[in-house]
């Protein structure tokens, strides 16, 4: 496939049933996107990490229909990977968040021991649980989400791991998701503490 193609026509030709045409909008805009991830994060696989949650979520609003065609791909596509990197970055424990307080007070970082074992057993409890959701997936679904979740693996280390294509990780780890958010709505289950 011509990567030299107009983005809104391997759009169009991905909504059309096209995987190739994904492959070519990828590497088109491949080197422009890893730079500026690269460029707020300073870490490879960070950086890798963050260019494929980008193009997951790419994924998916094509294939939702709602992505409006306005010849501005690569600055939404930027925009997406801006805001997970914030994301990531709110994640990451790199400052310590205060509650807002002007002054420092050494006591917002001391916490209660009991608390924090009373968490630890709400936690464990719900890793337990989820663990039962994931045996529930399909074994290809279990195998990427596994991987990507609990192995902390790339998509590209994953496809090489499993023999697939990325695309096909990708979507295998998508329908885990929606997959695990139906078994728990239906069977109406709280995992947080």
């Amino acid at each position: 496939m011509d990567v030299q193609l107009d983005d809104s026509l391997l759009i169009k030709r991905y909504v059309a049933g096209d995987e190739k045409a994904l492959e070519a909008l990828i590497e088109k805009h491949n080197q422009r996107l890893s730079s500026f991830i690269y460029s707020k994060v300073n870490s490879r696989d960070i950086t890798e990490d963050i260019f494929q949650d980008t193009f997951i979520k790419v994924i998916r609003t094509l294939r939702r229909g709602t992505y409006n065609e306005e010849g501005k791909f690569l600055p939404w596509v930027m925009r997406i990977a801006h805001n997970l990197i914030i994301d990531h970055f709110r994640k990451s424990s790199r400052m310590p968040m205060f509650d807002g307080a002007d002054t420092f007070d050494i006591f917002s970082l001391i916490s209660d021991e009991k608390l924090n074992a009373e968490h630890q057993i709400i936690k464990d409890q719900i890793d337990t649980d989820l663990g039962k959701l994931i045996n529930e997936l399909p074994a290809d679904q279990r195998e990427v989400l596994v991987m990507r979740i609990y192995k902390d693996m790339s998509f590209k280390e994953i496809s090489e791991n499993t023999g697939v294509s990325i695309n096909t990780a990708l979507g295998r780890m998508r329908y885990a998701l929606i997959n695990l958010r139906k078994i728990i709505e239906q069977n109406d289950i709280l995992l947080t503490i």
